[in-house]
Order: C-alpha cells, then structure tokens, then sequence
C-alpha cells in the first residue's frame, strides 16, 4: 500500500458521493494527512441494502485524523451544491481538491431502460458533475493545489462499450468530456484528470451488479484511494490525463498488487472500457473503415459444442432443482441459443417444483439471455462467467437484470455437478 507523506494536511477535499465505498476511500486517505473533508452525499438516514451515512462517513473521518464537513448533496439539485460549497468554504476557507464520484449505473439496452433511468445517470453522472465543478471552480483558482479528479473512464470509442448499455456510456463519457474540456480551459490554473480502475472494484454497487461471489474477482476501494492520492500530489501542470490506477501506482513503484486483491491470487474482472482487457475484443478492424467487432483468439478455431450438450446441461439442472430454489428465485428465463444444439429453451423458476425444456416457457419470461450454444455450456459448467460474458458481448440479457444476477447466484450453486 502507498505510504501517506502529509502533504494534504489542511486541504480542503470536496467529494462527491464520499458516504461509502470508493468516495469514502478517498477521503480516509486524505483525512490520515490531516486534510478537512466535505462530505457531499445523499445519505442521511442508513438504507436498508446500503450502508453509511454522511455522517458515520465522518466520524471515521475524524477518527483517521482528518476534519469532517457532512453536507447533504444529490449532484441533480444545483441549490443544494451551492449550498454545500458555500458551507465548505465559510468552515474551511476555500476549496482545493474536487472529486466528483457520485455516479448512478443501469447496464441495460436502449430498449429497456425506461426513461427515468436515463434522466437519473445523465443528471447524476454527467450533469451533476458539470454543476459541481461549475460550483467550485471559482474557489479551486485560487488554491495552490488546485485539483479536479473525475472518476470516469478513458474515452474509448469502440462500438463494443456502447451497444449494451448506451444510456450508461453516454453518462460516464460525459463526465470524460468534462475532463478533455475543463482541463484545457483551465490549463495553468486547475489540474483536471480522470481516474479508472484496471479491474472491477469491490462495493455496495458491485454486489449489487454481480451478486454474492463477484467479491473474488475484485480488487479494494484502497487501490483507487491510493492511486488519487498519487494524482493529488502531482503538480497542476498534470492534466487533461486519462489515469488507469495500476499504471499511476507502477509509476510510484508499487509492484506487489496481491496487497489490494480480495482474494490474492484468484483471476480479477476486468472493468469496461478498457479494450486491452477482454482478450477478444480487436484494436485493428479486418479493413479499413470497418467497425470493430467481437473476435475469437485465431491460434485454434473455438471447439464445436459435443452433440446434445445443451439437452444434458439442462438435464442436469432439472435433477439439481427444488422448491427451496423456486421459492428463492422465482423466475422464468428463456434462452435463445445459436449454433449447433440451439435454439428456444426455458427454465421455469416459478411453478412448483421447477420445470426446464425445449421451446418457450407457458408463462412470459422475466428474462431472456441470448447467446451460442458453446457460451451457453461454458456458462453453466463454470468456465464462463455469466458477467465476464455480458461485458464482452457473448451474452445478451433482455428483462430484468436482478433476477439475471439471481440465476447467476444459481449457477455458483450448481457448478460442482456440471
């Protein structure tokens, strides 16, 4: 783990979205050099599903040694930013660092995001991180720190990131735009970066998305605290850069990331956006002006799927259902298999007893998964995981996406008998 230097002692860090996970990492790293922290989130009363408030937020603040300013902020309300930036400076005298994390995520298509999905990751994520800037620029010229930190992807325009979920790469780009923008807008005055991790990281949100078991395959909030940390230290002529969080922290010598795995050793997710990660996806079309698409590794054409693989994958989750499972999940899934063995199958989570087979299920399904036959096998039997396929583009998912991280829950489960 990076060693803290005191240099931020007395900064004054206004983040966004700091009463958990990622944004409360970040201010824990500043508060042990001493630097005052404004808390600007919307959680003042403890949720059911997620913890921490603004205010137990602080009092770990305070306890790491810094100072604490909780302030309730949603980034949609432009009153309620002002408000908090103008507590922030009457407390602290100014502001020198800005983080702009809140963020809100709906991995779904075009089709099937509804409307105040959309408003509510455009307003958060693009909008709300514009406003709060807009905010707090004025106060940031005047610090001799002077840092603006997005925690937002590099812009990457391969057709691959946008055709699953549009609406959400529209949102988090946007707020890399606002990096490309300010930063020369403010060249000289405010160093304006963003901040990507190389691999999923472990919060709230990410169990939310990939269910109980995602954990082994993320790396610790600390990893991105520790990578800001290093960014804040730069001077402001380091800007306008599009910083991926194991390459800043092998620039500062760190060598060992074992340190910030959950499960040291085990294969890491990789996050989006990030072309060199997913080993299929191709930087160079086939020709020019092509568009870029999903390939499979060319050293040895895929294996076809062994005759009936499909018929004995379902045969084996049929002997492995019961009504305890029917009663957890209560769901009905339809699959759309391409390739050999293919085609229409089900599998019914709601009626008694559970029932699989070939065709459309009676009832309309809650969610359809499309994908080959191959992917389909791979995916059952563990060797594919469920969320790596739909980050890559091997698996499409229509309906609802809780109850598709559900049967992944399921898969886990069943894995040892397939």
């Amino acid at each position: 783990m990076l060693p803290n230097t005191g240099k931020l002692a007395g900064c004054t860090v206004f983040i966004t979205g700091a009463s958990r996970g990622i944004g409360k990492a970040i201010a824990l790293k500043a508060a042990k050099d001493g630097a005052n922290i404004v808390i600007a989130a919307k959680t003042a009363q403890a949720h059911p599903k997620l913890p921490g408030t603004i205010y137990t937020a602080a009092e770990e603040i305070k306890a790491a040694g810094g100072k604490a300013l909780p302030c309730i902020v949603d980034v949609r309300d432009e009153e309620q930013i002002s408000s908090a930036v103008e507590k922030a400076v009457e407390k602290f005298g100014g502001i020198d660092i800005l983080v702009n994390n809140a963020s809100a995520i709906s991995l779904t298509n075009t089709l099937e995001t509804p409307t105040k999905k959309v408003d509510l990751m455009m307003n958060v994520n693009t909008r709300g991180t514009y406003l709060t800037s807009k905010a707090c620029i004025p106060y940031l010229k005047k610090s001799k720190i002077a840092h603006i930190l997005n925690l937002s992807p590099p812009l990457n325009l391969n057709p691959l990131w946008f055709k699953q979920h549009c609406a959400y790469t529209i949102a988090k780009y946007g707020m890399s735009m606002c990096v490309l923008g300010m930063a020369e807008e403010f060249k000289g005055e405010i160093a304006v970066n963003a901040l990507w991790p190389k691999t999923a990281i472990h919060t709230t949100a990410m169990d939310m998305l990939g269910g109980s078991g995602i954990e082994s395959q993320c790396r610790k909030v600390d990893i991105i605290a520790d990578a800001a940390y290093c960014i804040f230290k730069k001077p402001k002529s380091f800007t306008g850069n599009f910083i991926i969080d194991e390459n800043i922290l092998k620039e500062e010598g760190i060598k060992n990331f074992d340190v910030y795995a959950i499960t040291p050793g085990h294969p890491l997710l990789p996050d989006f956006f990030l072309d060199e990660q997913p080993a299929i996806v191709t930087k160079k079309a086939d020709s020019y002006g092509a568009v870029p698409e999903l390939k499979e590794e060319k050293t040895q054409p895929p294996p076809k799927p062994r005759s009936g693989a499909v018929e004995e994958t379902f045969r084996i989750v049929k002997d492995s259902l019961s009504d305890d499972v029917v009663k957890a999940t209560q769901a009905i899934y339809q699959f759309e298999l391409s390739g050999e063995d293919g085609g229409t199958w089900f599998l019914d989570l709601k009626s008694k007893g559970g029932n699989v087979g070939y065709g459309e299920p009676s009832d309309q399904a809650d969610v359809v998964m499309s994908m080959s036959t191959d992917d389909f096998v791979k995916m059952f039997s563990g060797k594919l995981k469920p969320t790596m396929a739909f980050m890559s583009g091997k698996l499409k998912i229509k309906g609802n996406m809780a109850l598709a991280i559900k049967l992944e829950k399921l898969m886990n489960q069943m894995n040892s008998k397939l």
